[in-house]
């Protein structure tokens, strides 16, 4: 992975990937409208669960502000549709079990946890504008307490 992180204004990279359905969603399905698309590592984990559940309780006022939420992980759609219906998610989760959107958007790298430095799904978030520009870039965000810094990050708190 290189530095070259996506900054606002950057063109989002367009990517279509297979939801916890197995059908194919592509962020050009959601041009027109502000999207939140989140990385996060492994369905079904702690923190992981903890993110999804904030954006899943967030939903109804991010719609209402006109953000649609997709969240991506290298799981496969099996692990993505077990995930969503035991906690009830309400917006789409994409398998990236190729890692390459998580490429795309520099969310893939060198990752360090006890010691150990290893390649992994860096925990980052972006919202893409209307016309498809990243509004907003946001890396090594933590899974606790991200969706209310997310609120206000966007003046929506």
């Amino acid at each position: 992975m290189s530095d070259n992180r996506l900054a606002p204004g950057d063109l989002a990279p367009e990517f279509t990937l297979s939801n916890a359905d197995g059908q194919e969603v592509s962020l050009k399905d959601f041009r027109g409208r502000k999207t939140v698309v989140y990385f996060y590592p492994a369905a079904s984990t702690p923190g992981c669960t903890k993110e999804a559940c904030d954006f899943r309780d967030n939903l109804n006022s991010l719609a209402s502000a006109g953000y649609a939420v997709v969240g991506v992980s290298p799981d496969e759609t099996k692990a993505l549709a077990k995930f969503a219906a035991a906690e009830s998610l309400n917006f789409p989760l994409l398998s990236d079990p190729e890692h390459a959107v998580a490429e795309a958007y520099q969310a893939w790298g060198e990752k360090k946890n006890y010691g150990r430095t290893y390649q992994g799904l860096i925990r980052s978030t972006f919202v893409v504008d209307e016309e498809g520009r990243i509004q907003l870039a946001q890396y090594n965000v933590r899974a606790t307490g991200h969706v209310a810094k997310l609120r206000r990050d966007l003046g929506l708190d």
